[in-house]
Parts: C-alpha cells; structure tokens; sequence
C-alpha cells in the first residue's frame, strides 16, 4: 500500500500541530514559573490592566524568546 502525496501531507500536517500545541503547552508554562519564581513582587497583569505598555512588552518579549528556545530545541 503506497501513501500518497496527500496522505503525506496530512500526516507532516498533524504532526506539525502536535508540535505547535506542545510548544504553546510548554511555552506557558514556562511563562507561569518565570511570573511566579523570578519576578515575585511584581503583578504583570495589573500593571498591564493600568496601561503600562512597557509591561506588556516585556512579557511580549519573555514569549516570544521562550518560544524560540521551545523552537530550536525541538528541531
């Protein structure tokens, strides 16, 4: 039995999306324990409810580089 072109793709396609849900999992949680254990005193939520945009930055940024480290590790 010869899989096709298309069963191939399907097959890159929902491993593609375990990864990209393993990653976000991993991602998360990641973000959590950084919150939690690095920055105790500070409430990155209620800065950014106050409107401090730097805040939302920081963390935008935090994301962003754990998932590029989640990224290169899993390739």
């Amino acid at each position: 039995m010869e899989i096709t072109s298309l069963e191939q793709n399907v097959i890159f396609m929902l491993i593609n999306l375990g990864y990209a849900v393993l990653s976000l999992f991993i991602s998360v949680i990641a973000l959590v324990v950084i919150d939690r254990f690095i920055f105790k005193d500070v409430d990155f939520i209620q800065e950014i409810k106050n409107g401090n945009i730097a805040v939302a930055i920081f963390q935008s940024v935090i994301l962003l580089f754990i998932g590029v480290v989640v990224s290169s590790a899993m390739s």
